[in-house]
């Protein structure tokens, strides 16, 4: 029968500079069902509650965000937020540490760039279903 027309999809939140990693991301969630909000910087964060979103994507090296915080930071920010500690934070980079940076951070996971279509929406499913 298919996915009930009467199930919300879930809702993804993209935090990304690089536009055309943002764009592909997007674009592949989007074709899984997933109902997508991307930006290019961390201020949409300021605004979360408007999104209420079930996962957040973040990526670790935000260049457009002006102040010291990186994804790392963020994260743990919403983490220590009993408004916003449930909801998975996957973070994603092209570091070696990425593992440790998510630890640090207090992520629910990471994704290493270059990361494949199948270990996006793998990361994806694991952290909404």
């Amino acid at each position: 029968m298919g996915i009930s027309t009467f199930t919300m999809a879930k809702k993804i939140l993209v935090i990304e500079d690089d536009k055309d990693i943002r764009d592909t991301i997007v674009y592949v969630l989007e074709e899984q069902g997933y109902e997508v909000t991307s930006s290019e910087n961390a201020r949409i964060l300021k605004s979360l509650d408007k999104f209420n979103p079930d996962m957040i994507l973040l990526d670790n090296w935000l260049t457009e965000w002006k102040s010291d915080a990186n994804g790392q930071q963020l994260s743990k920010q919403l983490k220590s937020d009993p408004a916003t500690k449930h909801i998975p934070i996957v973070i994603v980079s092209a570091v070696s540490d990425v593992k440790e940076i998510a630890e640090a951070g207090l992520a629910d996971g990471y994704l290493k760039k270059p990361f494949g279509v199948d270990e996006l929406i793998d990361i994806v499913k694991l952290h909404t279903s």
